[in-house]
């Protein structure tokens, strides 16, 4: 990448200069600015633009605490590149720890958003002509929402060369197919000819130290790919590549018993949980149709017919 301006949100940053952004949004009833923190870091040297980005849903506060982690072990300052992160991207989520903005809306199902739309549309319209144009790659840290856990998993269309690579130096035990969603981040930094992947780790309102550890490990691991750092990436086990999967879904509502663990691979028959009425009448197995990874669990005590329960895979 040539020598260049490199300009954010209106302030210039120099080779080898640090700095702490904010992104107006809006103001709240009370007349109180909302503004979200966007932390910069460019190197000495030039070098391709690393966007690292949490808290989309204000609820999944593993994202968050990802990038927080990198920030305070200073993995974001870079020797060459420019790192940027965004750890709580929908700062009104985060306040009342809910997946929505204050409209109801979904803000990943809002992109690219308008100037003069609802208010989620229109902070995705901010990032959109702010933020994404200037950034060559995105690494976007989610959370399962309500009580479904993820095991840690990056997110990518599998079929694309550049982005199945890039997946795997990350390492996390999973890698999932998955297409892209309309009006999602990802969709709209695709549209732009970028390349970004999407972290999966634990369930939203809870703090796990290993999908944690994993995010910071794998976001290491991409930034020395992409020579932001010296060294090499630490790959433990390869990834499992998932190219496809599906639900298993509650047969009856009850109360559910979980009985396997998570990221693990079961057989044809094998119980993967319980579904029982209170009253000592009724029981219902639920188990694995064929053999299969399972890299998502329902961890609700009470699940009514038709709930998702286990996220597993389809070998072929």
């Amino acid at each position: 990448m040539s020598n260049h301006k490199l300009i954010i949100l209106g302030n210039e940053i120099k080779k080898g200069e640090r700095a702490f952004l904010e992104l107006e949004v809006a103001k709240l009833h009370t007349r109180n600015t909302i503004k979200v923190p966007v932390i910069v870091e460019r190197g000495k040297k030039d070098g391709p633009t690393l966007l690292l980005m949490g808290g989309v849903h204000g609820d999944e506060v593993n994202g968050i605490a990802i990038v927080r982690n990198i920030i305070r072990k200073k993995y974001n300052k870079p020797f060459r590149g420019t790192i940027i992160c965004i750890p709580v991207f929908n700062v009104f989520g985060f306040l009342n720890l809910r997946r929505e903005f204050p409209d109801g809306r979904d803000l990943n199902r809002m992109f690219p958003g308008f100037s003069n739309g609802s208010l989620a549309s229109q902070f995705a319209h901010r990032f959109t002509q702010e933020i994404a144009p200037i950034v060559d790659y995105v690494i976007d840290f989610h959370s399962g929402g309500a009580d479904r856990s993820n095991y840690p998993q990056i997110r990518c269309v599998t079929s694309e060369k550049k982005s199945l690579e890039l997946a795997k130096i990350f390492n996390a035990p999973y890698i999932l197919n998955s297409e892209y969603i309309s009006k999602s981040v990802r969709d709209t930094i695709r549209k732009l000819g970028k390349t970004i992947l999407l972290f999966e780790g634990g369930k939203s309102n809870d703090l796990n130290q290993d999908v944690i550890d994993s995010g910071v490990t794998g976001a290491l691991n991409v930034m020395k790919h992409l020579g932001f750092h010296e060294g090499e990436p630490e790959i433990n086990a390869p990834s499992i590549v998932v190219p496809e999967s599906k639900w298993l879904r509650a047969p009856s509502s009850g109360m559910f018993q979980l009985r396997v663990e998570n990221g693990s691979r079961v057989t044809k028959k094998q119980i993967l949980g319980e579904i029982t009425d209170p009253y000592g009448s009724y029981e219902k197995k639920v188990v694995a149709p064929f053999d299969c990874y399972v890299f998502c669990v329902n961890t609700a005590p009470i699940v009514n017919k038709g709930d998702a329960l286990f996220h597993v895979s389809i070998d072929s």
